[in-house]
């Protein structure tokens, strides 16, 4: 039962974590277009540099 004073803590860090890169990914609009990404994987035009 010892171990629960760690691993409970470190669980709640790691999630945080997560939460934290969750809400930066957000912030910086990284969801903004996944359809665009879908269809684009499917068309035969070649392009070296995606629209951003």
């Amino acid at each position: 039962m010892e171990i629960l004073t760690y691993l409970i803590p470190a669980s709640l860090l790691l999630g945080g974590i997560g939460l934290g890169a969750f809400l930066w990914a957000m912030k910086t609009h990284q969801f903004d277009d996944p359809e665009g990404d879908a269809n684009r994987i499917l068309t035969k035009d070649w392009d070296d540099h995606p629209k951003p």
